[in-house]
């Protein structure tokens, strides 16, 4: 095998590292991306599809620092006598998708990528209500629903946005990590059953209310 050949196997095989890194990446931050892609498409159902990937999250996370790193070395390592010699007689010209150029591009979209639940909760519109509602003290009431499948802020954040556009919400206030939402309403312009159904139906599930 000459030196040509050994060249275009070690390009294809960089490609391929760059494209699992991308898809590990991408796969890494599903369980959050997924929330704000039903936001968008207003598929409320959607939002929990990928929540079973969060325990995989810090494996997918650190395949894909591995791959670009790897991918990096590759880059930067210096060339052999050989490669350089090949190069010059084939009079190489520079590939941009073997570039430090496009590397960096996938480097950064990566990152991008990993970091999108610290940054997902921007996608939500303010959870703050524009106007005060006047509720008579006998009938505000607060419920906590315990919610199975938020991962994220970005769960937490849909949850919330949902049960905002309920008529008579005072305040709701979701949490991933304790894994439920209090909520707030006037209970004469909704039920806690109403509320309820809309947590539901943002694919997440309320195992009990308090």
């Amino acid at each position: 095998m000459n030196s040509k050949e050994n060249s275009n196997i070690d390009s294809n095989s960089n490609n391929k590292l760059l494209g699992a890194g991308l898809v590990s990446a991408i796969t890494a931050s599903l369980c959050c991306i997924t929330p704000v892609l039903a936001l968008v498409s207003g598929a409320s159902g959607i939002a929990s599809a990928f929540s079973w990937l969060d325990p995989l999250r810090p494996f997918l996370i650190g395949v894909t620092i591995l791959v670009l790193a790897f991918a990096w070395y590759q880059n930067l390592r210096p060339r052999t006598e050989e490669e350089i010699a090949c190069a010059c007689e084939e009079g190489e010209k520079s590939n941009f998708w073997q570039s430090k150029k496009f590397l960096g591009i996938v480097t950064v979209f990566a990152v991008v990528m990993m970091a999108f639940p610290l940054y997902a909760d921007m996608f939500y519109s303010s959870q703050d209500k524009k106007q005060t509602i006047v509720v008579e003290s006998d009938n505000l009431q607060t419920a906590t629903f315990e919610i199975k499948g938020m991962t994220c802020n970005s769960c937490a954040s849909h949850v919330e946005n949902d049960v905002n556009k309920l008529d008579g919400i005072v305040g709701v206030d979701a949490s991933y990590e304790d894994a439920d939402a209090t909520v707030k309403y006037d209970k004469s312009k909704v039920s806690s059953e109403e509320i309820e159904a809309v947590i539901n139906g943002t694919g997440y599930i309320v195992i009990s209310q308090k």
